[in-house]
């Protein structure tokens, strides 16, 4: 969504110690492929030399660094994390224009350290809206990054958010008019490459605008009875009914078999309502062990989790916007 940051910025007191409450449970997180989003807006923010090891020494193996980085990609040398990387929204239009762009782009920013670094996934933009200017180029800079990475074995996607989805039950999901016409050729383009759906899921700001109907358990993933009865499908967790219902849109737009991704999840640790550590450690307790088993869609499948912690999670003082505002410490 919008980055409107600036005066509603939150500093980032003792943070790796904060971290260290959060990740606790970090005990095996290979089962549920769990990684961390790694942004870099904040007030007295630790090395990045310190953040990789920090990571590293707590057995986490993916991480997300939203723009292309050069001292957290030296960092991340020799380190075992494999990276999913954002091509900046402001870049898309000129990567698209040519394909030289996308070649130098990435000989800059991945070739450069493809011998020490290892890259996962290359996503090309974040969350972008069919109104939004850089949109109409979202499918031609996907597929000039995807030559320009396709003798190294990347997967080239992009990153969306749940504005564009509606249906309920999860087995009604589907795409919005607008967002539908503009998703589908990218479904497309993941489909014949084997690639995956990037999607930020936040329950949080679900929860804040309609406490009436969501509870802070359900949008916590807390353990509750069945709130949603879906014909044969259960849901008793905000997150899985989210993730089913973006299945159930990719199979209207014969995307059943792209796999999703997600790739941005959180729980602010300050600033808001129900935002705290306690609630932000809930949730990522609760989504440790939710991920590891897949939905009722995708039982077979775990569900590949990149987490908003801490400095990356700071709520910018429940700060509004038309675009609708987020936990947006990530660049």
């Amino acid at each position: 969504m919008s980055h409107h940051r600036s005066s509603c910025l939150a500093s980032a007191p003792l943070l790796l110690l904060i971290l260290s409450f959060l990740l606790s449970s970090f005990l095996d997180t290979a089962a549920g492929q769990i990684g961390v989003c790694y942004g870099r807006i904040g007030n007295n923010l630790p090395r990045s030399e310190d953040v990789v090891a920090f990571y590293g020494q707590r057995h986490i193996k993916l991480m997300r660094l939203y723009n292309p980085d050069q001292e957290v990609l030296t960092a991340l040398k020799g380190s075992n994390i494999e990276l999913l990387l954002d091509v900046p929204n402001s870049d898309i239009q000129r990567i698209a224009s040519n394909q030289s762009e996308a070649d130098t782009w990435v000989s800059n920013n991945v070739r450069n350290y493809a011998n020490s670094v290892k890259f996962r996934y290359i996503s090309v933009d974040n969350e972008v809206q069919p109104s939004d200017p850089e949109g109409i180029f979202l499918l031609a800079a996907m597929q000039n990054i995807e030559l320009a990475v396709s003798d190294l074995g990347i997967k080239v996607s992009t990153a969306i958010d749940t504005r564009g989805l509606s249906g309920y039950p999860p087995s009604s999901g589907s795409f919005t008019p607008n967002f539908r016409v503009f998703i589908a050729p990218v479904i497309d383009f993941l489909v014949s490459k084997k690639s995956p759906l990037l999607v930020n899921i936040d329950t949080y700001f679900s929860y804040v605008k309609n406490m009436r109907d969501i509870s802070l358990e359900y949008a916590l993933l807390t353990p509750n009875n069945t709130v949603v009865n879906d014909g044969l499908n259960i849901y008793r967790n905000f997150f899985v009914a989210l993730l089913d219902t973006l299945y159930a849109a990719l199979e209207e737009l014969s995307g059943g078999a792209v796999k999703i991704v997600v790739s941005e999840t959180g729980w602010p640790t300050a600033g808001g309502t129900a935002a705290s550590v306690y609630n932000a450690r809930t949730y990522v307790n609760n989504l440790i062990q939710i991920v590891k088993t897949g939905s009722p869609k995708r039982p077979e499948r775990a569900t590949e989790t990149y987490l908003l912690l801490d400095f990356d999670i700071k709520l910018v003082n429940n700060c509004s916007h038309t675009s609708g505002s987020r936990l947006d410490n990530r660049r």
